[in-house]
């Protein structure tokens, strides 16, 4: 390995390519073994080493990212784990600032999971462990065997502590086809059973012509299964609770069990095997100890878990019989939902799900019917749901929805309510329409079968009024969530968790009709309702109230209280939920945003960058929230002078407006809108009228003409017309827009007064001059009002320029 190493490295030098070195044969063959003796024996020729154990992929770029801090790379905490996992692999590919590392991945089965975080380049030595040969097409690879005979002989010797004689250990090691995993069960056994080799050659003889009589095809020579099977049955003998643990162990995944999921399930209700176990510590305990004395389970103290290696678990599952298999099983479904968490609101409680959630499959927790166990299930999607892994929710909720559909039949309880949370991580992933059509299905079935005031129907109730915002029906929408939020206080009473969420999707809806004053005190309720919160508010809850009430202070005009506020919770998110959460990107998208509109253009194109990187790497391009971040960030650039790159980055998310929105969603003509703006300022003032005239039209029928996003249009298509030299046209837009401005906004009204800006330079361009006058002393008199006056469109009023209004989507 070592000279294998240094070879590829030195053609590396060359090629600019280093090849890794994979490590791949049988379980139980010594891999991992291997390579960790080969870090300990060259520990000396590196600067740095990191072990990362790959047999869950979806765990490895966290284990990647725990290098940053080693690497001068920006911790995980700050930048998510995504871009610390890329940041690290980036510096080890420079070689800054160590030029010899290390870098091992264990057990990776999967090449296609994990090639991506392999240094593409670098300096340094990567080690990988696999039972998988397809390795071999993208590495230098080491076929690892089994022990050659004389080494069998000298861990034998080894591991029982005596000069064992030549022909007692070549018989032992001939019988157990020099399998180190095999030889090392065998030593355990004689060692704490007192079993001459004799003997146990003897059982194992008569073991392996029971196993071979039964005719059941195995991975390894019967031998070696035989092997397994005397350590099962010693450990039966001499503590039978302690193989009735083993046994149950065999239906989990392969991956480490919490020891802690034993102790919170001590009182799991019909296992009457592993039942009267759980319930006495001392005797759980014991039993532990005496599994990992046989080598049959490898107890981790320092990470709290236990472990059995997967072959050991096949053999356990295929030594009973079917009916067997299915209480074990069974008694396995018990004990996960009787030991888990409940609460995926709770944050402290998400490392504990993340630790179950590689047991789901291999335990077959999706065929069980009762109803704790599919009461964890649900929890387990709403933690991915919490967590913003949606899509992992929405693999689980699909397969549980289709398991339990053929079980249950479509109208089961359990059914409509995958169904609901199913609708709601559809959502989440811009799959407007068919969430909304579940959704639709799913509140009609649960009004028939559960009622209309059961908590599972007033929950599809909320959430079809989120599908109705995407739709881009934002009065009905509205209309929805107050049918619910009184159905929510009568049922729930008004503070109860259910009901603030309501509130809080409440103040939205009001924010996308313009009504910004009455959304932030609806926001600032919620907000503070929860903060108060003892119970069932989690801090995803807390962000996401909170963030709304920054962005409706950003939409009320004041830009930087909502960037102090934003900031807060910015902060507040990075530190209690990760900067990877969806929420909290949302949040540095708002940030952003009001950074920009306080003049801040630096900061804000930095944190737009940033953001939409994230998004991008997590959800793609076609995502809501990343298109929502591109519009962001080119209205940044827009505002910093770059309008080429402003126009590509409209231009390449126009198109997916339309495909996810639909071509007459508000959204889609506010992006026109910043479309026509850009066209322009880039000298094509025709363009921008044609652009923002079919915008405007669009708006004015889906919104009315008393809406921001419709205003919006219109001032714009003026400055349009008054670029293109008809400043006749553009005053009387500019003034209609004005009397629709004073009449829904008020006459002091930010909004109102960038509009009297516009007007005043068309009245005295047609000739207005004294009407041009009296307005400017009335924008004046307004601007003097507001107290804050230091924003850049402030600025402008003040100097009497002309101010272009741009459409940043909301967050639905």
């Amino acid at each position: 390995m070592r000279e294998s190493l240094h070879l590829s490295t030195t053609a590396a030098v060359v090629a600019h390519t280093p090849v890794p070195q994979a490590l791949h044969g049988l379980g139980g063959v010594g891999k991992t073994q291997l390579v960790t003796e080969f870090a300990w024996r060259f520990r000396g020729s590196y600067e740095l080493v990191w072990w990362i154990s790959a047999d869950q992929p979806a765990l490895v770029p966290a284990a990647l990212a725990g290098l940053a801090a080693d690497l001068n790379c920006a911790p995980a905490s700050a930048v998510g784990i995504e871009e610390a996992a890329a940041s690290v692999r980036r510096a080890l590919q420079r070689g800054e600032p160590y030029s010899k590392w290390l870098l091992i991945f264990d057990n990776a089965d999967e090449p296609e999971a994990i090639k991506d975080f392999l240094p593409d380049g670098g300096p340094g030595h990567v080690l990988i462990t696999s039972r998988n040969i397809r390795w071999s097409a993208a590495s230098e690879s080491v076929a690892v065997d089994v022990f050659e005979r004389n080494e069998s002989i000298q861990f034998l010797r080894r591991r029982l502590e005596r000069d064992m004689p030549h022909a007692e250990a070549d018989a032992l090691a001939q019988a157990l086809g020099d399998l180190p995993l095999a030889l090392e069960q065998a030593a355990a056994l004689q060692l704490t059973t007192g079993l001459s080799t004799d003997e146990y050659l003897e059982a194992l003889g008569e073991e392996t012509r029971r196993l071979l009589a039964l005719g059941k095809a195995t991975e390894y020579p019967h031998s070696m299964t035989a092997a397994w099977q005397l350590s099962v049955q010693a450990i039966e003998e001499r503590m039978p609770e302690a193989a009735t643990v083993l046994r149950c162990l065999a239906f989990f995944g392969p991956e480490p069990i919490p020891r802690d999921l034993f102790r919170r399930g001590n009182k799991t209700q019909g296992a009457a095997r592993i039942g009267p176990i759980l319930s006495d510590p001392l005797l759980l305990s014991r039993a532990f100890g005496e599994l990992n004395r046989f080598a049959l389970l490898k107890v981790e103290s320092a990470a709290g878990t236990v472990q059995v290696h997967r072959l050991i678990q096949a053999l356990l599952r295929d030594s009973v019989d079917e009916r067997e298999r299915g209480e074990i099983r069974h008694e396995v479904h018990l004990l996960l939902a009787g030991g888990a968490p409940v609460d995926p609101e709770d944050t402290t409680r998400w490392a504990a799900f993340r630790e179950l959630l590689p047991h789901f499959e291999p335990s077959g927790l999706a065929d069980c019917a009762e109803a704790d166990p599919r009461n964890f299930c649900i929890t387990l999607v709403r933690f991915l749901y919490r967590v913003g892994d949606y899509r992992s929710a929405r693999t689980f909720a699909e397969h549980l929805r289709d398991t339990w559909t053929a079980a249950s039949g479509p109208e089961s309880p359990d059914v409509l309510r995958i169904r609901r949370h199913l609708a709601n991580v559809l959502w989440q992933l811009g799959d407007f329409d068919e969430s909304r059509l579940l959704n639709a299905e799913t509140l009609a079935m649960m009004q028939r079968v559960l009622g209309p005031d059961h908590e599972e129907t007033l929950g599809a109730a909320n959430s079809y009024g989120a599908s109705l915002r995407a739709l881009g029906d934002f009065a009905a929408a509205q209309k929805q969530d107050k049918e619910s939020l009184a159905a929510f206080e009568r049922v729930f009473g008004p503070t109860h968790p259910v009901t603030l969420r309501l509130l809080n999707n409440l103040a939205l809806d009001h924010a996308l009709l313009s009504d910004y004053f009455t959304a932030r005190d609806l926001h600032k309720l919620a907000y503070l309702e929860m903060s108060g919160a003892t119970h069932g508010v989690g801090k995803w809850d807390v962000q996401n109230a909170w963030n709304g009430l920054a962005q409706v202070l950003r939409l009320c005009g004041a830009y930087e209280e909502a960037v102090d506020l934003g900031e807060e919770v910015y902060a507040y998110g990075l530190r209690e939920l990760t900067a990877e959460h969806p929420i909290v990107i949302k949040t540095a998208k708002d940030l952003s945003i009001a950074r920009r509109g306080a003049g801040d253009i630096t900061a804000s194109l930095e944190l737009a960058k940033e953001t939409l990187s994230r998004l991008e790497k997590l959800f793609g391009r076609d995502n809501p929230d990343t298109m929502a971040t591109a519009i962001a960030l080119s209205n940044s650039l827009r505002e910093a002078g770059n309008l080429d790159e402003a126009m590509a980055l409209v231009k390449d998310t126009l198109p997916r407006y339309h495909t996810i929105y639909g071509p007459r969603h508000p959204f889609t003509y506010g992006c026109r809108a910043d479309l026509a703006l850009l066209h322009r300022l880039r000298g094509d003032p025709e363009r921008a009228r044609e652009e923002n005239s079919e915008a405007y039209e669009g708006l004015l029928t889906r919104l009315g003409a008393e809406h921001e996003y419709t205003l919006m249009a219109a001032v714009n298509l003026a400055s349009d017309y008054a670029a293109l030299g008809d400043s006749h046209t553009a005053r009387r837009l500019g003034e209609e827009s004005l009397a629709r401005l004073r009449g829904f906004f008020g006459k002091e009204h930010f909004l109102t007064t960038f509009g009297a800006v516009n007007l005043a330079i068309d009245l005295s361009d047609t000739g207005a001059d004294e009407e041009a006058a009296a307005l400017r002393t009335e924008i004046v008199n307004n601007l003097r009002r507001i107290s804050r006056t230091s924003t850049p469109d402030m600025v402008r009023a003040l100097k009497g320029e002309r101010i272009d209004w741009d459409f940043d989507p909301l967050s639905l």
